[in-house]
């Protein structure tokens, strides 16, 4: 008897009474993790407060309205929400077969990217103007189609039970559909996105099961090819600067340091409990740039202090701890190969956003999941948990 006629057998078995009775819909909903669910909208509605806080003063930003972008945060969160719903209604099993499909668009848009239809925001070519004030990041969902692609090629012959690990051939297949998009990526260049994507294909390798020479041969062809990069100028010059002002935090304080040391300042002076929803001096004054989208850590460190900005740390933990038993329970392993992709991308962003607040990390243009306002990593994170929720629901029921 197959798992699935054991699910069926549960589910409409007269003993259960009016359980057995349940529709689909009600079964999808028992099976969602509400505990997820919970803390990323615990998140979102933290960010909503602290985007309002960052941005209400702003004139020269929210043309006048100080509600401007808290509404417009409200409507990315909503769409956020309607495409994890999506994600979860059409399954990542129906993804996988249009994975191609979706691969190819996440190409294509990126390459618009480098076209006149291409719009350079702080110094990267990487949105693309849509009218309205609203744009799009393409990198953003490339993370997601990157994950989705390696894991439909990686697990391909391990769930049909022809191998037990995937062999040389599909590894070097992998890498290089994922290598594709960063070449791309690189010409903009968006060098944030490219860190993100390469802890991203470690991870999704090591849940893989491929072997580790693979792993150690990519982080050795990573240290020789930040060593090129740096060598042959593919770097801007304002991403040279962001790293001598990591390595040297007194390096030219109004200059190239200025973001870092005013952002070490808003968190510092919040203290225990901080200076109060919007009440913090630091971001009132608007010392610190970037404010609702990089730097958004910044404002719940002044003005939540420790307690609010370690329980966004927290929540964000929350989200990461039921995303990892969400990996570890999956029956297979393009599931497993999925959850732990949306692991390190989500854990990965996390750290480096955080880390660069708080001087510890590079500055690297990374906003932090479901907190930084912009309309397209809110959008990619969400359908991050509408895909780790449809792994949830679709694992077979035990008996």
């Amino acid at each position: 008897m197959s798992a699935t006629d054991g699910y069926k057998i549960r589910r409409f078995s007269p003993e259960r009474g009016v359980w057995g009775r349940l529709t689909a819909r009600d079964s999808v909903l028992r099976r969602l993790d509400g505990i997820m669910l919970l803390a990323v909208l615990a998140l979102s509605m933290m960010s909503t407060a602290l985007v309002y806080s960052a941005t209400r003063n702003r004139a020269e930003l929210n043309h006048g309205d100080p509600y401007y972008f808290l509404l417009r945060n409200f409507f990315n969160i909503g769409v956020g929400m309607a495409m994890a719903i999506g994600a979860v209604w059409v399954g990542l099993r129906a993804l996988r077969g249009a994975v191609v499909i979706l691969y190819g668009i996440s190409l294509l848009l990126i390459l618009a990217v480098l076209t006149p239809l291409g719009a350079t925001i702080n110094g990267a070519r990487s949105w693309i103007q849509l009218g309205g004030g609203f744009s799009i990041q393409p990198t953003e969902f490339t993370k997601i189609t990157i994950i989705l692609m390696m894991a439909t090629i990686l697990a391909g012959k391990v769930d049909a039970g022809d191998r037990a690990y995937p062999d040389h051939r599909t590894v070097v297949e992998a890498l290089g559909l994922a290598a594709l998009p960063v070449m791309i990526i690189l010409l903009m260049p968006d060098l944030g996105s490219v860190m993100v994507i390469v802890v991203i294909v470690l991870a999704v390798l090591l849940a893989s099961g491929a072997s580790n020479r693979w792993i150690a041969g990519l982080l050795a062809t990573g240290v020789v090819g930040c060593v090129l990069v740096w060598q042959l100028g593919v770097l801007d010059t304002y991403q040279i600067n962001r790293f001598a002002a990591f390595a040297n935090p007194a390096l030219d304080p109004s200059g190239v340091g200025y973001n870092t040391n005013q952002a070490r300042i808003a968190i510092g002076s919040g203290g225990l409990t901080g200076a109060g929803l919007f009440h913090g001096s630091q971001t009132t004054g608007q010392f610190v740039p970037e404010q609702q989208t990089d730097f958004i850590f910044t404002v719940a460190g002044e003005e939540l202090g420790f307690l609010g900005a370690g329980t966004i740390i927290l929540l964000l933990g929350v989200v990461l701890w039921r995303a990892c038993r969400i990996a570890r329970e999956s029956t297979e392993l393009y599931s497993t190969i999925v959850a732990a992709g949306i692991v390190a991308w989500f854990a990965f962003q996390s750290f480096e956003n955080i880390g660069m607040t708080l001087g510890i990390m590079p500055v690297a243009g990374i906003p932090l999941p479901f907190v930084s306002y912009g309309g397209s990593s809110m959008f990619a994170a969400w359908i991050g948990v509408g895909l780790l929720q449809s792994i949830k629901v679709q694992r077979p029921m035990s008996a």
